[in-house]
């Protein structure tokens, strides 16, 4: 078994908040609980628990025990041109809501990807450029509301990544801090303003994640 725990800490609002995460493997199948801090602020309850049931690469139902609802999601593979085409396809059975994602490997530094939920316009493109291995070029096009997004990331150090992203309909600016290390932990530290707006101290987000094996 597996488990994991995160905390959160929102400055802007100084608010923390915890949540925590078992995977059990039964088979080639992951048999996954989540809970929040919800779940015990007024003891045991319903309140921010999920039950997943997950075969990687295949597919993973959800179920929010709270809301009663099911999000089933599919996972597949097929080869255009030779080329790798990941293709997912989400449904929420709560808002009768479906969507479709798909990935086209070019090569080992190029991706194009779109994802949208079926019967709308709201649809997203994206290419993915990653320049010697440590730096990834990301713009975003945005059917639904005609703007483009852009994201800059570079790793340093192995395990540490540095990035920037501006949403050009918004004007939200967005940096980020992230390191993914088996010696040091895992932590993200968010910061964004929204440049269209009065000049404030920027939104900071704080999170931390321990893993652990059992």
């Amino acid at each position: 078994m597996k488990a994991s725990l995160k905390s959160r800490y929102d400055a802007d609002k100084s608010a923390a908040s915890v949540a925590a995460t078992f995977v059990v493997n039964v088979g080639d199948v992951k048999l996954r609980a989540s809970m929040t801090d919800a779940t015990f602020t007024n003891g045991p309850s319903f309140n921010g628990l999920g039950i997943s049931l997950d075969k990687p690469g295949r597919f993973m139902v959800d179920y929010n025990v709270p809301k009663k609802d099911f999000r089933f999601q599919f996972m597949e593979t097929i080869r255009v041109g030779g080329k790798p085409l990941n293709l997912t396809y989400i449904h929420h059975k709560g808002d009768n809501r479906s969507i479709l994602e798909g990935t086209l490997v070019v090569d080992s530094a190029n991706k194009v990807s779109a994802n949208g939920v079926l019967g709308s316009n709201n649809c997203k493109l994206k290419y993915s450029y990653l320049h010697q291995g440590v730096t990834t070029f990301e713009p975003v096009y945005d059917l639904a509301k005609n703007s483009w997004d852009f994201a800059l990331s570079r790793r340093v150090y192995a395990d540490d990544v540095f990035k920037a992203s501006y949403q050009t309909s918004s004007k939200a600016l967005g940096l980020e801090w992230s390191r993914n290390s088996k010696l040091y932990g895992n932590f993200k530290i968010n910061a964004s303003m929204n440049l269209g707006e009065e000049l404030k101290m920027p939104k900071l987000i704080g999170e931390t994640t321990w893993d652990l094996d059992f």
